[in-house]
């Protein structure tokens, strides 16, 4: 059987050799080479040859999808109210030819910026929604959201850097860094956004583009320097000089579309060549291999210096501020080239996901169109053919007619139009792959959700909301218009996360929560002209706290009997304050020994302090930085119950309540005033009355500005008292700063007609 076996082997080892002739073992001819080995080797060779194809193809299609993203920049228009951001983005949509007439944000004419489609923003001439546009120039794409400037409306803001590559923060030659300026540079910082800066408004009396600049560096700790020069100020403003092309620029027509290059003036050399050396310093200091150049004494071309100053833009190192007059047409078209030169293109910023299957670690997503699809649902609007969604696509294509599936809620949702929004228009188009920003209809979902093709499940991060500050209490004057009100304010909580809707326990009244009294006027106005309802607004309401100022202890019994099952439940421990600038505003911790009560009724335990703590006995409002330690307690076989327990947990609170010496906390804002330098003594004076604390007091020209902290419950009917102190020249801007103690004698006032509002 061996040798047969054998035998069958050599044979097949002789009809596997590659030559016809046999030839006879020796050891002057080894054998040959199996046919096996060879076909193996050939299979190795043409696997090889096809792997490196596919290779190539690969690699060709990503420089494609690689060459067309960096064509493409997302950017975002910010700044202070009445900066000029509205008004720059119309010339921008001008310049490139989406627009074929200029219409100002206050027209006589009754057309209003593109950028502000509602009525009440062409009335009121500031803008409350951010939009979103895109444009061409110089075959790049632009996605542009033109954002709104005043603190009323910050969520818009968080919501369009969330999603933006890159910004444009917007100063005033006059203003400079105001209030705003400086919370809209913050949430730029929150979401790593790289950031051209535009001084604007150049053409005004008092336009000082270099304390701007100097306040930038001292106020928003930019690593910043000009990278153009304005070729005279106010009614003198005629054009820029390119410190890096060294070249000087007109803009003529009657719309400042002709751009005229010229050589620098000579009066001007000695400015343009300090300013320079002053850029390319600053550049330096932060770029390695421009250093290297400036250290050696090389001379440094325009190309080296753009190159450096775009490595040190997009790495966040460096601010290029950028000059112009948005109104007097000069300085856009320039301020676009930079957009190009300096801003990165989607696939030069990192963007994370969190992989729900791998416990949310992180996963960069590299900008690829034929990776899994990855997109986030970043604004809610109701359109005139039901909900619109705006989705920035950060990886993989989505097509008209796909299916995808909505991360955080599990629904697979079909998509029956796909467009692209320019302002309150839209055009339709049938596909959208990574680094685009579009709009999807027929989708329902919430702001902040992630939606993926299905074959990953990965969520993208949230994006910072703030507390509300302000409350109202709205109701319909109709009874009949009932159904159309509670539609409205659904629809407003669905599309922005700062607007809450609540019901007043005591009195059943609707409460609407904001966060001002513009932001709630606002919504109560969209409600009478979009919704055709009459609403009566109550006296508005602070959003109080409640805190605790030392550590209380608990021992309570909750013991009932009256006839079958019967309810008990002991709970020990102590609450106390949690320190200062923990993050958290409620903590528990269970430090139970042994099984004195069984672990299942712990989570009961906890959720009736949360409850307790959800209403504080000095004016009813909510408890915050409180921990909430249990220590022991006792159950028993047959009577306790997690109900048992949570009763016992909120009869706890509200015992050790008091001894933990409880305060309220009131929301303070930062207010910042200007106004005319005679009127300073009389603002002052009211400031002070109004409880507020000056921390700031600086002049600028004539005016003086005024930097207070007040408590918000003193703000109301602000904005007429300081009309009336001016004769209509001040103004004043304010957001929210803290939630701090009021004094001991508010306190007694709040405590007093809070009871005496439960007592009628």
């Amino acid at each position: 059987m061996a040798r047969s076996a054998r035998s069958s082997t050599t044979r097949l080892f002789y009809t596997l050799c590659s030559s016809t002739k046999r030839t006879p073992l020796t050891p002057q001819h080894p054998p040959p080479t199996p046919v096996a080995a060879l076909l193996a080797g050939n299979f190795q060779l043409r696997h090889y040859a096809a792997g490196s194809a596919t290779a190539r193809v690969r690699e060709e299609k990503d420089a494609v999808w690689r060459e067309s993203l960096e064509k493409v920049r997302n950017i975002g228009i910010s700044a202070h109210i009445d900066s000029g951001k509205t008004t720059l983005t119309e010339r921008v949509l001008f310049y490139t030819g989406r627009i074929h007439e200029i219409h100002e944000v206050r027209g006589k004419d009754g057309v209003g910026a593109k950028m502000d489609s509602m009525d009440l923003e062409r009335e009121k001439g500031i803008t409350i929604q951010s939009a979103a546009t895109y444009c061409t120039w110089k075959d790049y794409q632009v996605n542009i959201i033109d954002t709104p400037g005043h603190v009323d409306f910050t969520i818009e803001v968080e919501r369009a850097l969330r999603v933006l590559d890159g910004a444009i923060l917007v100063l005033c030659s006059v203003g400079g860094v105001q209030s705003q300026s400086i919370t809209v540079d913050r949430q730029m910082r929150r979401y790593d956004v790289p950031r051209l800066a535009f001084i604007n408004k150049l053409d005004r009396m008092g336009a000082d583009p270099w304390k701007v600049l100097n306040q930038a560096r001292s106020k928003l700790r930019h690593h910043s320097a000009a990278v153009q020069v304005p070729i005279g100020l106010e009614d003198d403003f005629k054009g820029l000089i390119d410190l890096v092309q060294s070249k000087a620029y007109y803009f003529h027509g009657s719309n400042g579309e002709k751009i005229v290059t010229e050589d620098i003036p000579a009066d001007m050399e000695a400015i343009t060549s300090e300013k320079r050396r002053e850029l390319i310093e600053a550049v330096s200091e932060v770029d390695d291999k421009l250093a290297e150049s400036f250290l050696n004494d090389e001379p440094i071309s325009s190309a080296d210096l753009e190159a450096a100053i775009r490595r040190a833009t997009i790495a966040r190192k460096f601010v290029p501020f950028f000059m112009g007059s948005a109104f007097k047409n000069k300085g856009v078209q320039t301020l676009l080239d930079g957009v190009l030169s300096y801003l990165p293109c989607p696939v030069e910023v990192s963007n994370y996901a969190l992989d729900q299957t791998k416990d949310e670690e992180k996963v960069t997503l590299t900008g690829n169109p034929s990776g899994p699809l990855v997109a986030l649902a970043f604004k809610l609007e109701e359109g005139r053919f039901g909900q619109l969604t705006y989705l920035r696509i950060y990886e993989g294509v989505i097509r008209k007619g796909d299916f995808i599936i909505n991360v955080n809620t599990g629904k697979k949702i079909k998509i029956p139009r796909l467009v692209r929004m320019h302002s309150n228009e839209m055009e339709d188009i049938q596909e959208a792959h990574a680094g685009q920003i579009v709009a999807v209809f027929g989708v329902d979902c919430a702001s902040g959700d992630t939606f993926t093709d299905g074959s990953v499940k990965y969520t993208m991060t949230s994006m910072n909301v703030p507390e509300p500050v302000m409350s109202l209490a709205v109701s319909p004057v109709s009874k009949d218009s009932g159904g159309q009100f509670s539609k409205a304010l659904n629809r407003f909580q669905k599309e922005d996360p700062t607007f809450r809707v609540g019901l007043d326990a005591e009195s059943g009244e609707t409460i609407i929560s904001g966060m001002g009294e513009l932001h709630l006027d606002i919504y109560v106005e969209r409600i009478r002209r979009e919704y055709k309802v009459e609403a009566q607004v109550g006296k508005p309401r602070v959003n109080f706290r409640e805190t605790i100022t030392k550590r209380a202890d608990f021992d309570y019994l909750h013991k009932k009997q009256s006839g079958g099952q019967g309810q008990y439940g002991r709970v020990i421990g102590y609450v106390e304050p949690l320190e200062p600038g923990s993050g958290s505003k409620f903590e528990f911790e269970n430090m139970l020994v042994g099984q004195t009560v069984p672990s299942n009724y712990v989570p009961a335990i906890e959720k009736g302090f949360r409850e307790a703590a959800n209403s504080g006995s000095l004016i009813g409002h909510p408890v915050e930085n409180i921990r909430v330690v249990l220590t022991d307690g006792a159950s028993h076989n047959v009577d306790s119950s997690e109900l048992a327990f949570k009763l016992a947990s909120i009869y706890a609170f509200r015992q050790c309540y008091t001894a933990a010496k409880p305060i309220i906390l009131e929301p303070v804002m930062l207010v910042d005033i200007k106004v005319p330098t005679e009127f300073q003594g009389t603002v002052t004076g009211d400031i002070n009355k109004r409880k507020g604390v000056i921390i700031g007091n600086d002049q600028e020209g004539d005016d003086s500005v005024i930097t207070a902290n007040v408590p918000l419950n003193m703000m109301f009917g602000y904005s007429t008292s300081l009309r009336s102190m001016t004769q209509g020249k001040g103004e004043f801007t304010m957001e929210y700063r803290e939630h701090a103690p009021v004094s001991g004698d508010t306190q007694t006032q709040l405590v007093n007609t809070y009871k005496a509002s439960k007592e009628s």
